[in-house]
């Protein structure tokens, strides 16, 4: 069994937690981790461009110049992609589609690798719980800060009001659900901090 670090609400280790090899001890597979992210990111990508072909621009239909004694080439209207204002040959769509197909064993065994080399690095640490006693920003600053953590993306077992409220107007904190965790926010936060609630259900998830 894996062990995690356990720390109280000084940031300092109480105990040691024991955790799945399956999720917190795997090799680092970095080519399985950076298809995982691009997937992620590209399956969250909308497609909101788009130009026009020959068809749609607003130009007129008749011939620019006559066909032959000028010297220059042959041109039949001046909406061909050939010219400057004229359509786009292959023309990006609002429908366009971005996703990239990724299996529930490849994401899986993607998002055990980043927590295990996250451990390895020694940036994730769990709490026995973290909330606050009303949704006040001041109170999460104090009491992220008093355990050591400037930048951290913290994940809880359940959504609470008073965390959530407290912690989104922090431009460095993140407050994640387990369900809601992502591998971008993994990599992108210095420090994980995760319930030991949170951990069993990542377990139970995807152990």
């Amino acid at each position: 069994m894996m062990e995690l670090k356990l720390i109280d609400e000084q940031g300092q280790e109480a105990s040691r937690l024991q955790a799945s090899d399956v999720l917190f001890g795997r090799e680092y597979n970095e080519a399985l981790v950076h298809q995982v992210v691009v997937a992620y990111q590209a399956n969250a990508r909308s497609g909101n461009r788009a130009q026009k072909d020959r068809g749609q621009v607003r130009h007129t239909t008749s011939k620019p110049f006559r066909q032959k004694g000028t010297g220059r080439a042959r041109a039949g209207m001046s909406s061909s992609p050939l010219w400057r204002g004229g359509g786009r040959t292959f023309p990006n769509t609002p429908d366009e589609n971005f996703s990239h197909k990724l299996n529930r064993k490849m994401y899986r065994a993607g998002i055990a690798s980043i927590l295990s080399q996250l451990v390895r690095e020694d940036r994730l640490a769990v709490v026995e719980n973290i909330a606050v006693d009303a949704p006040k920003t001041r109170l999460f600053a104090q009491k992220s800060k008093g355990m050591g953590y400037d930048s951290v993306l913290v994940i809880t077992d359940g959504f609470d009001e008073n965390v959530f409220l407290a912690s989104r107007n922090l431009p460095n904190v993140l407050v994640l659900e387990v369900s809601e965790a992502d591998p971008v926010s993994l990599i992108r936060f210095p420090k994980v901090l995760m319930t030991r609630s949170a951990v069993a259900k990542l377990e139970e998830i995807l152990g």
